[in-house]
């Protein structure tokens, strides 16, 4: 089995996350509520903007961590390298 791949930076994306997920939460009240709908698309906007930046941040440290050129044992692999900013 593998160890954990765990950063210092995935509690802080982990809580954007959850921050995210409340707003989400809200926005299914929000509709259920019976809202206008330029509040709800204010809403979603807030969550689409929060997940952005959780991946952003998941990814800029991914490449800041696991794809280090300074580090003589991991030479960047392109491949790596191209699979993971697909998702930017």
């Amino acid at each position: 089995m593998s160890q954990p791949h765990k950063h210092s930076s995935h509690p802080r994306i982990s809580a954007r996350l959850k921050r995210a997920n409340g707003h989400l939460s809200a926005v299914i009240a929000m509709i259920a509520d019976g809202r206008p709908c330029n509040d709800i698309a204010q809403q979603l906007q807030a969550v689409e903007k929060a997940i952005t930046n959780a991946k952003r941040a998941l990814i800029h440290d991914h490449i800041d961590h696991c794809l280090d050129p300074n580090d003589s044992d991991q030479a960047i692999d392109t491949k790596s390298f191209k699979d993971i900013t697909r998702y930017l």
